[in-house]
Formats: structure tokens, C-alpha cells, sequence
């Protein structure tokens, strides 16, 4: 009789083991990480340090849903300084701060003017970034600035788990728009301050 309950409790275990095994593995979400950038050569600056500074101040309230993305915008341009941007001139006078102001995502109804079309949902992704370059010695100072956005539309009965993967995508495009053109302006107006850059801008 032990013996017959031992093999009882074996098989009611298994069971269970199995049922949680098959919830857990549809309860898990899809994982995503923040864009990075280190296959990419860091941008060399004439600068003692690179400061890293937020300025964004989440609002947690709607049309503001920054907070619900599975990716963080404000935390991917930190990384995105942290990959790109390198500190190479340690007995030099200058700093370089690089200044989070917009990293924010709203999110919008959009009627639907078209009988049996169905209404969508707008969302707009914002990054603002100001990269300055101060002299402490003469108290010169050099700047440039990135605003860059992207918008998405989708379905507004649009399930959770496809809503983070459109909004995953768009977070991915904003930062390759991004990266590309904070290096362009980096080159274009602070190219005094790239280590082993021959070319000189001249201003008119």
C-alpha cells in the first residue's frame, strides 16, 4: 500500500511539475535590450571626461507612455554615450557633457474616418540631446544638438506582446537614426575636438 501511494505522489508530482513547466513558459515575456554600439570605433574627444547628465523627468501619466516600454529611451542614450563617446585628453582643460533634455513616447487615439476600418493608436518617440564641449581655462564653450523622433501606428486592439515588439522596433530605428547623425554633427561642428581628425571646418 506504501508502496502503490509512493508511486501515487510520484506521478501527481510530475503532473504538476508539468503543468507549471508549460505555464511559466507562456507567461515569460519576450526580453528586450537596449541598442548598444560598441562594434562601432568610439569617437575620441580632446576632453578630460565625459559627463553623462539627464535632464528628462518622466510624467507616468498619460499621453506620456514612456514608462511602459519594454525599452528604456532615456536609458539607451546613456548607454549610447557610455559605447560611443571616449574621454582622450586627460591633461586637458576641457570637459564634454552629454545632456539627456527629451526622451519621452506618447501615445494617441486615432478615429478611424472609414466605416469597418478600425481606429489606430499614434506613437510618437522623442530624443533630444545636447553634446557640449567647455573649456575651462578660457571659458569657451562649443555645442551641438540631436532631435530626433519616430511615430507608429498599429491597430488599437493591438495585444501587449505585439505592442512591445512595434515599440521595441521603433526604439531600435530612432538610435540608428541617432547614431548616425550625432556622429555627422559631432564631426561637423565640434571636429576641433576629435582626436586625429585632419579636416578643419571653416565658418563663413
Amino acid at each position: 500500500m506504501n508502496k502503490l501511494k509512493n508511486i501515487m505522489l510520484v506521478f501527481s508530482s510530475l503532473f504538476l511539475f508539468s503543468c507549471n513547466s508549460t505555464s511559466d513558459v507562456k507567461a515569460v515575456n519576450l526580453r528586450y535590450c537596449e541598442p548598444r554600439f560598441k562594434d562601432m570605433a568610439p569617437i575620441e574627444l580632446n576632453v578630460e571626461k565625459v559627463d553623462i547628465i539627464s535632464e528628462f523627468v518622466p510624467s507616468f501619466t498619460r499621453p506620456n507612455v514612456e514608462h511602459l516600454f519594454p525599452v528604456s529611451i532615456e536609458k539607451a542614450a546613456k548607454l549610447w554615450a557610455e559605447d560611443r563617446l571616449k574621454a582622450d585628453g586627460f591633461s586637458s582643460n576641457r570637459i564634454a557633457q552629454y545632456i539627456i533634455k527629451d526622451a519621452s513616447v506618447t501615445e494617441e487615439v486615432e478615429k478611424s474616418e472609414e466605416f469597418l476600418q478600425k481606429d489606430r493608436l499614434k506613437y510618437r518617440a522623442n530624443l533630444s540631446v545636447v553634446l557640449k564641449i567647455t573649456d575651462k581655462a578660457n571659458l569657451s564653450a562649443a555645442e551641438t544638438t540631436i532631435n530626433a523622433w519616430r511615430e507608429l501606428r498599429i491597430p488599437v486592439d493591438t495585444d501587449i506582446a505585439e505592442k512591445e515588439r512595434y515599440w521595441n522596433d521603433m526604439v531600435q530605428k530612432l538610435f540608428d537614426q541617432f547614431n548616425v547623425r550625432m556622429e555627422q554633427n559631432i564631426h561637423e561642428y565640434l571636429n576641433m575636438y576629435v582626436r586625429n581628425n585632419n579636416s578643419v571646418k571653416e565658418y563663413n
